[in-house]
């Protein structure tokens, strides 16, 4: 993973993507929202600013996450 690509909040796909390979442990369904944002922002490539994370955020990247997840 030495050339992660830069994320940001609004790459929900390249977010949940980059969830399942650096948490393949993780079940998307046992993490709650502050959990999943303290795991996004130690990501590598993550470059974007935490304060921004919304609720709303959080949930459509964990919603993304799940269905990708499910067809693994």
């Amino acid at each position: 993973m030495g050339n992660a690509p830069e994320l940001f909040w609004d790459a929900e796909y390249a977010i949940a993507m980059a969830l399942i390979e650096q948490y393949p442990e993780k079940s998307p369904e046992d993490v709650g929202l502050q959990e999943m944002a303290e795991m996004i922002e130690t990501l590598p490539g993550f470059s974007d600013d935490p304060a921004l994370a919304t609720e709303r955020i959080l949930m459509d990247i964990q919603i993304v996450w799940y269905e990708e997840a499910v067809n693994l």
